[in-house]
């Protein structure tokens, strides 16, 4: 899973803000640009970013496994028809170019998350948007992202506690059903525990947030994030 790595790279360097305006900007002008040409010069963005942050495509692609299976797999359920000619060539190639474009928006996050703090994603959006939206928006940026790892380490030791029993011997329905009881009644412990926790450490609405700046690279990321929404209407 891809999560925060201290590091010296340009993206790290960026203020948060800014690379939120570069990752909107990219996913406004993927999703509005559907032809070959304009899905290989994204594909050269992205790669950009990725090396921006120090973060390989191979452990990026690794990570998001299960999201290509769901991208694979959609283009032949688009392809398919209930009669003559039974497959359709064109609505697959739509899929597969929407389902790619949604690939490159998972690849901009990724180096977004491998350089960017978690306390940092909260301050920027706590100061990008006023009031108690903001507070509320940032408070559950934070809480997904140190959350999630816990809840994925939760059912990769129900599933390995279950395969040292034979649980491999059961059905898939069977093993399903048993894994997702059990973690959904360990994600409930946990937001009991979180919330005791966060109860014990007088949680506040508004911590103090560390302290955030713009530099000459962020202003060029900025304008390159508005370049990129701008295109999403030519």
């Amino acid at each position: 899973m891809i999560a925060y790595e201290h590091d010296e790279t340009i993206a790290h360097r960026l203020d948060p803000r800014s690379k939120l305006a570069v990752q909107i900007g990219f996913a406004a002008t993927a999703l509005a640009h559907t032809s070959p040409r304009a899905l290989v010069a994204l594909s050269a963005v992205a790669a950009v970013f990725l090396a921006a942050a120090r973060l390989p495509v191979w452990r990026t692609l690794v990570a998001y496994r299960f999201a290509l299976v769901v991208v694979a797999i959609a283009p032949l359920l688009s392809a398919a028809t209930l009669g003559s000619p039974w497959i359709d060539v064109d609505a697959g190639l739509a899929s597969a170019r929407a389902g790619y474009r949604v690939l490159l928006v998972l690849l901009v996050s990724a180096a977004y998350v491998r350089s960017t703090p978690v306390r940092d994603s909260r301050a920027a959006i706590q100061r990008t948007i006023p009031g108690k939206p903001g507070q509320v928006l940032g408070v559950g940026v934070a809480l997904v992202f140190r959350f999630l790892p816990v809840l994925r380490a939760d059912f990769r030791t129900i599933r390995d506690a279950m395969a040292a029993r034979l649980g491999t011997e059961r059905s898939a329905v069977d093993r399903a059903g048993t894994i997702g009881a059990i973690g959904l009644s360990r994600a409930f412990d946990r937001a009991d525990r979180l919330a005791l926790a966060l109860q014990a450490r007088c949680f506040a609405w508004n911590p103090t947030l560390p302290a955030l700046w713009f530099g000459p690279l962020d202003y060029l990321a900025v304008a390159l994030g508005i370049a990129l929404a701008l295109s999403a209407l030519l």
